[in-house]
């Protein structure tokens, strides 16, 4: 399937009229078109088919919360695989996401002013998380975005959101050690994050 000319591997249901906005799918939901447990997301008007969420990813996901509940604890809101809104087009549901801190743990979904980072854990989903998530993150100028490729054993850090992309991508392996950029004073080792090796 291609979105946004990229050849991505994830299923979408396709409509070839005109994309669907966030007020819409919301409509679908509520209408029953979804089964209570499919994973899908709207990804810039298309309604994409999440990939399964295998034993590695779920192990990972659990290891970050943990980690980021400990380091942050009171400082922000740590989310899971719940939607943000980005715009009137897309809805993605990333795996974590660390929200600014609210008394009311955000009542409706939160929207790009709100993420202080998003990370994604990405086993088979590691070219659409980069070609697809990377640059539209980016052009909803979330201001920090980290892509945890577990296959490669590497951590991808993208910092300068703008429209053609993030200006920062560094990738960090085991034995290097990073910080959210708006909480420079909590460092993780890469190792940690990435988790114990097979």
């Amino acid at each position: 399937m291609l979105l946004g000319g990229v050849e991505v591997s994830p299923m979408a249901i396709q409509n070839p009229k005109r994309p669907i906005s966030i007020d819409e799918y919301h409509r679908m939901a509520e209408d029953g078109l979804f089964a209570e447990d499919d994973r899908v997301e709207l990804i810039e008007g298309e309604i994409v088919e999440m990939t399964a969420i295998g034993d590695n990813h779920t192990h990972t996901v659990r290891r970050l919360i943990l980690l980021f509940h400990r380091r942050l604890l009171d400082r922000v809101i740590v989310d899971v695989q719940n939607p943000v809104r980005l715009g009137a087009w897309s809805e993605p549901q990333p795996d974590l996401t660390l929200l600014e801190w609210r008394d009311d743990c955000y009542a409706s979904a939160p929207t790009a002013k709100d993420i202080v980072l998003l990370v994604e854990v990405a086993d088979s989903s590691v070219g659409y998380d980069r070609r697809v998530k990377a640059p539209l993150y980016a052009r909803n100028n979330i201001r920090e975005y980290w892509l945890l490729d577990l296959p490669a054993r590497v951590l991808e850090v993208y910092r300068r959101p703008g429209q053609d992309g993030y200006g920062e991508v560094r990738r960090l392996r085991r034995g290097d050690s990073v910080a959210p950029e708006a909480f420079s004073d909590v460092v993780f080792a890469v190792s940690d994050l990435l988790g114990p090796v097979d």
